[in-house]
């Protein structure tokens, strides 16, 4: 689809202001397979309590890598945006938004069946949604609210309804100048649809459709709101608060997404290594090449065991009484802090990833005939969506300073029996000491640095912390999955293909292990150095200041000169 992208028609033949979307069929087809298959409805149908998300997260991730992108909306709707919204009108919603809204996005029936969009963005900041300018008044007459201001990037622009941050007027005009509170704390929640019942765009105008380097067969847009009649969700003011729902289920479908395309890069580059010939034998069979495959299938394993377990712990605070000591203490709080990890990590790695399978078809793969090209441009928006690297690693800080430290202490709690529950099951697995030793590095990084002096090398490290939490917790996960697949090979003597995935199971848990260290050991220790910071601006900023200082120096000589000649 992206050879036909969406195109914008704002006029009609009459001159007058239509601002028409024109998508492919296909882009339209798609919206009714997601609703007949369910991708949305089956985690909200809950036929299989706790295990629904699981299903439905898998049968995504299967129609993804082919969906030409329709998961993006999806994702909003409950699918990730449509997964987001749908939960936030779960949690959150009125009566009428459930009837309305919340049926829709979860229905089967395509005539009947909504998509959301997410329009959070705007022209002074994107993750820094505290400079929210977007503003919402009451009206009276209406009985709802009146949103106005300009989305800088609108995801799912063709989308039946959208979730939407907005300043809210209060009537009281002592809060604050303007009748509004200042930034994050003035925000509140708003869902509206996008279309009134005549079909006619809700106080919408599209300025433009966003030139993006990747992901050009899913709309995107500038919106100018002009009055667009939207319902507050939620409490006034606590606008921040309950987006959380949808950036949870967001990232977690990030990873999904991820892990998607890992699979893809993977089972493409293992085809190609069995056909193609080189120097007399086929790429499966030389070392070099073989290895640079293993390292693939390794991060995609690993991905896909840290996402599902995410998606399994998502299932149960859905479904399960959130006050349970199993969700309340430690399924929820664990979520948070995992959540951004997830996210940074699966979408580096995807990406890292795209260009090992593209140099695995050489001259080929870079061509856009094979597809890899447009699969790379679309994976890295990954990295950008939800929140950069850098904003998800800060993240990670801000949980670990709002729990104390209890948060750090639940993931070790949670990883260290696995390790050793892993290596007393399996002996030849010596896996237990690494993890261990990785678990005191993230511990000492965290407590010698969590004060105002050391402010500044804990957040140069927040980068590396999180990638080596990730990679500890993705070891943990595949030792544990070895353990089960031995099992289950064992209690099936006579499987042959049982037996093939333990051993492959058993071999890439072991691979991941024997790395752990010493790539924890260079996340943390080298890249999060105390005098880094100091030489960090000293390199990036010192010579550039130094030679603009000169310069103005030798100006302000040369005009007290002219000047000094011209008194005389």
């Amino acid at each position: 689809m992206e050879d036909d992208q969406p195109r914008l028609r704002q006029y009609d033949h009459w001159c007058r202001r239509v601002d028409d979307l024109l998508v492919t069929e296909a882009w339209k087809k798609q919206k009714e397979i997601a609703a007949r298959e369910g991708v949305v409805a089956i985690a909200y149908e809950r036929k299989y309590g706790q295990y629904s998300r699981i299903y439905q997260m898998a049968k995504l991730m299967l129609w993804t890598a082919g969906a030409g992108l329709y998961g993006c909306p999806i994702a909003m709707t409950g699918k990730s945006v449509n997964h987001g919204c749908a939960r936030v009108i779960e949690l959150l919603g009125t009566q009428e938004m459930k009837d309305q809204v919340y049926s829709r996005l979860t229905s089967r029936d395509p005539s009947k069946f909504y998509t959301s969009g997410q329009w959070m963005t705007e022209r002074p900041g994107g993750s820094d949604v505290g400079r929210t300018e977007t503003q919402a008044v009451w009206n009276e007459e209406k009985k709802a609210w009146s949103v106005s201001g300009f989305k800088w990037f609108s995801s799912a622009t063709d989308a039946d309804v959208a979730m939407l941050l907005a300043r809210t007027h209060d009537p009281n005009p002592s809060i604050a100048p303007g009748n509004m509170k200042d930034g994050s704390r003035g925000l509140s929640l708003y869902l509206a649809k996008v279309r009134d019942d005549q079909g006619k765009l809700n106080g919408v105008r599209i300025h433009r459709l966003k030139d993006k380097v990747g992901t050009k067969a899913l709309p995107t847009a500038e919106l100018q709101l002009e009055g667009m009649i939207a319902q507050q969700v939620g409490q006034t003011h606590s606008g921040i608060k309950n987006i959380s729902a949808i950036l949870n289920i967001t990232r977690i479908y990030c990873g999904m997404n991820c892990t998607s395309a890992m699979q893809g890069f993977v089972l493409q580059a293992k085809e190609y290594a069995r056909r193609r010939e080189v120097f007399g034998a086929l790429l499966k069979d030389q070392p070099l090449h073989l290895a640079t495959l293993a390292n693939m299938e390794l991060q995609y394993r690993a991905t896909s065991q840290f996402t599902f377990f995410l998606v399994a712990m998502l299932g149960r605070i859905e479904t399960l009484d959130n006050d349970l000591p199993q969700i309340r203490d430690r399924d929820m709080p664990l979520l948070r802090l995992l959540t951004p990890i997830l996210k940074m990590w699966s979408a580096k790695n995807a990406f890292i990833m795209s260009q090992e399978a593209m140099e695995s078809f050489g001259g080929q793969g870079y061509m856009e005939e094979t597809g890899i090209g447009r699969a790379m441009r679309d994976v890295l928006v990954n990295t950008i969506w939800e929140g950069t690297s850098n904003v998800m690693a800060l993240d990670v800080l801000r949980v670990m300073a709002e729990t104390g430290g209890k948060a750090l202490q639940l993931y070790s709690d949670v990883c260290v029996p696995i390790y050793v529950c892993s290596c007393k099951e399996q002996s030849a697995m010596s896996c237990q000491k690494s993890s261990v030793d990785c678990l005191i590095l993230i511990a000492i990084r965290f407590t010698s640095y969590a004060t105002l002096d050391g402010r500044n090398t804990l957040e140069a490290s927040a980068r590396g912390l999180s990638f080596a939490m990730a990679d500890v917790m993705a070891g943990a996960l595949m030792c544990e999955h070895a353990v089960w697949s031995e099992a289950k090979a064992k209690a099936n003597p006579s499987n042959s293909v049982a037996a093939a995935e333990a051993k492959v199971d058993r071999i890439s848990a072991q691979r991941w292990c024997e790395e752990l260290y010493r790539r924890v050991d260079h996340q943390i220790q080298t890249l999060g150095q105390e005098e880094r910071y100091e030489q960090d601006q000293q390199m990036l900023f010192a010579l550039a200041d130094a030679r603009k200082a000169a310069a103005s120096g030798n100006a302000d000589s040369a005009s007290g000169h002219a000047f000094g000649e011209a008194k005389l």
